[in-house]
């Protein structure tokens, strides 16, 4: 018999020991992800009183697939509408507390005498909160309806979409010996072009294809083509110099936009949990007690200083974001511990070997205490400002209250600041959009072209009219594109002083798009400079004035819009998008929050009178979402199914309430349900039977013992069937149905 592989050998103690500890680490209502790394300190080899794993180098593989399959989760539940909808607030509050959490690692990690390396990248883990752990500690305190949790995901968010340009980053950083600003500039220029060279191109032709193929495609495929996808891009990423994980989240992100977003997230779920689970568990294999032991007194300090630092400087950069003391406390204190992220960026510096082999078990055992604390940081928050704002003065208190209540209205930019905004937007988009065609055509076209025409003069006029015919509705799009705003017609007839600049701002885009044709050009030819402008003026000139390549401008422009827009159709069209007012309620402690009902809710069956939430828990139930449809302000008589979800308004604490009530009246779980077997038995009714002389109706055999009558036996090959007004006689015999225990009380009962 064939000896099993080492791999799957390794593969069955981990999944064994994994499932044991979490198991364990679920009864403690534990974060999950703990177990995890518990689970993998007691299979490594550092632990000699227990089995460990057999070779380490297929972990690490499984591992890197587990951070690919997380980043890729982690991009289908991010939008990038989401971000430019946030507005400025969670911007200004990300960056502020990844300075100063970052400053504050680089400084810990000095204080200890690490090298430059290792407080570079001790920094940028100390900056990057766990969005799992805080998630999950929301969701068992009940506090994920409540408004500031809102606020601190929104973070979050935004937190892991830099924690990947950071990875980058550090990557270029570690890659040089000594690298400088242009440098920096450099790898930011880099990761900016392929980050809307993909969102554009993915946008555009990913859901095109979905749809091309919507009728064929069933979950099993759904999957493949999603992972494909995933993989392909992953590949394409390093390719070009960037992290797989780096891909995988720009996939995610790009079919986030897609209809069948929520359908490819619940398949991929399980694949995400199978790695996932392996990357944790390899995390806690390189936990060495021995290091622990020796950094006890770092440890200590970096926990101190996560705790300390988010409590403070994550509070601070919350208020400058607009929020008030009090919300902005329990946001900063939300966010004082580190996970999965940190675990990459460390796996990041050991992989490139710029880090010291400490580092990752010192973060690790760091994640594992402020995990644990997590929780009760959350329930400090409050009482911690009750003890606080008695020390205030109460013109300061008010003054922050003011500010994070007047926050500007962005409706009312000048008209000046918004068409250059959409001017440079589109001007970038669009020259990214150019360049990268320019180059494939450059790059694989012409010297396939040169190939087949044997290097004859008119090779590179094919690639040249072919690459400009590309272009042409890009060029064509970054000269004509807001000429006819609003914006524009509104500044051109206020004043004769706009027109100059306003035809500066068309002139400029031209010139960019001569430069194009210009480069094509000269790169083909060996044209003199007048005749090169000549060809370049002559080629943009019959663009601009070409009805056919406006027509595919416009085309293609709104092919773009309507897949970028494809996901919030489809849930209007079922009726799952909030409503526009929901931003709109002028009291800030209310707002709007959904709730599912559990399929074993007690309020199943039960209307809205008979439930009366608003006497209860004050709220209003302003819809119900019941199958894709929406059923606006309903009334008492509306009654609620299992499944449904319900759209209320109301406080924080009124939500809390609702919430909190929803998830306990539910029907206990069936902790006997060997005994709800149904059987079928015989029974022959004798002398003195008290069912004699009834009906099978008033005999309650159904009702009051549970059973059903399915027949009566006379001698026929078949049962025959009996209504409820058969009246029992001596002798009858019937076979009925029902739970062992029913049937021995008619057993009794008949006797």
């Amino acid at each position: 018999m064939a000896e099993l592989p080492a791999m799957i050998q390794d593969l069955a103690l981990i999944l064994m020991v994994a499932g044991i500890v979490t198991l364990v680490f679920k009864k403690l209502k534990q974060p999950l992800v703990l177990g995890y790394i518990v689970a993998g300190f007691l299979v490594s080899p550092h632990m000699p009183y227990t089995a460990s794993v057999v070779d380490m180098s297929n972990i690490h593989l499984w591992a890197d697939i587990g951070v690919m399959f997380l980043l890729f989760s982690l991009g289908l539940d991010f939008s990038f509408k989401k971000i430019l909808k946030m507005g400025a607030s969670p911007i200004i509050s990300v960056i502020c507390i990844i300075f100063a959490m970052s400053l504050l690692g680089i400084i810990v990690g000095q204080s200890f005498g690490w090298s430059r390396m290792n407080c570079i990248f001790l920094g940028g883990m100390l900056a990057m909160s766990s969005t799992t752990i805080i998630y999950k500690a929301f969701d068992d305190l009940g506090l994920r309806q409540q408004q500031f949790a809102g606020l601190v995901m929104s973070v979050l968010i935004l937190e892991d979409i830099l924690a990947i340009v950071m990875m980058v980053m550090l990557s270029a950083i570690a890659s040089g010996n000594n690298p400088n600003g242009g440098q920096m500039i450099g790898s930011v220029v880099k990761i900016g072009f392929f980050l809307v060279l993909w969102l554009v191109v993915g946008i555009f032709a990913i859901p095109l294809f979905l749809r091309s193929v919507r009728k064929l495609i069933n979950s099993e495929v759904l999957l493949i083509v999603s992972l494909g996808l995933c993989c392909a891009m992953a590949v394409f990423s390093t390719q070009v110099g960037f992290s797989s994980a780096f891909g995988a989240f720009i996939m995610g992100s790009i079919l986030a936009e897609t209809i069948e977003a929520e359908r490819i997230e619940k398949l991929v779920e399980p694949v995400k949990n199978l790695f996932g689970a392996i990357f944790f568990v390899s995390v806690g294999m390189l936990v060495d007690p021995q290091i622990l032991i020796d950094y006890a007194l770092p440890i200590f300090v970096l926990v101190t200083t996560i705790i300390v630092g988010q409590a403070i400087f994550g509070s601070l950069s919350f208020m400058l974001g607009g929020e008030s003391l009090k919300s902005a406390m329990r946001c900063g204190f939300s966010m004082a511990q580190i996970g999965e992220f940190s675990f990459i960026i460390a796996s990041l510096g050991l992989s490139l070997g710029v880090i010291g082999d400490f580092l990752y078990p010192v973060v690790v055992a760091v994640s594992v205490i402020t995990t644990f604390l997590t929780p009760y940081m959350i329930r400090l928050a409050t009482p911690a400002y009750n003890a606080l704002e008695p020390h205030l003065p109460s013109r300061f208190i008010k003054v922050l209250n003011h500010l994070s209540t007047s926050r500007p209205n962005t409706t009312e930019k000048s008209k000046w600041k918004r068409l250059l905004i959409q001017m440079g937007i589109n001007t970038v988009v669009y020259s990214i959009l150019t360049v990268a065609t320019i180059v494939l055509m450059l790059t694989f076209f012409h010297p396939f072209i040169l190939h087949l025409t044997h290097e004859k003069w008119y090779g590179p006029a094919i690639t040249g009219l072919v690459t400009i015919s590309l272009i042409a509705p890009f060029l064509r799009a970054m000269v004509m594109k807001k000429n006819h705003s609003e914006e524009f017609k509104a500044l051109w007839k206020e004043s004769n002083r706009n027109r100059l600049p306003l035809i500066f701002t068309i002139l400029f885009r031209l010139l960019i798009a001569l430069n194009f044709v210009f480069y094509v050009v000269h790169y083909l030819t060996d044209f003199g400079p007048a005749l090169l402008i000549t060809i370049g003026c002559v080629a943009v000139g019959l663009i601009i004035l070409s009805r056919s390549i406006k027509r595919r401008s416009i085309l293609l422009e709104r092919l773009f819009i309507n897949n970028l827009r494809s996901r919030d159709i489809e849930a209007q069209v079922h009726g799952k998008k909030k409503p526009l007012y929901e931003g709109k309620l002028l009291d800030r402690d209310i707002h709007i929050a959904d709730f599912d009902v559990p399929f074993n809710s007690m309020w199943m069956g039960m209307s809205l009178k008979q439930l009366s939430l608003g006497r209860k828990f004050g709220v209003h139930i302003s819809s119900i979402m019941r199958g894709g449809r929406r059923i606006n302000i309903p009334d008492g008589n509306s009654v609620i199914f299992p499944g449904d979800k319900l759209q209320a308004i109301g406080s924080d604490d009124q939500l809390a309430k609702l919430g909190h009530a929803l998830e306990k009246e539910v029907l206990g779980e069936d902790y006997e349900l060997e005994k709800r077997e149904m059987k079928l038995r015989q029974f022959i009714i004798g002398q003195g039977s008290p069912f004699i002389g009834k009906t099978l109706e008033d005999s309650g055999i159904r009702d009051r013992y549970s059973c059903m009558v399915v027949g009566m036996e006379e001698g026929k090959e078949n049962l025959s069937a009996i209504g409820p007004k058969h009246l029992f006689k001596e002798g009858n015999i019937i076979w009925v149905v029902g739970e062992q225990e029913a049937l021995d009380a008619l057993m009794l009962a008949k006797r």
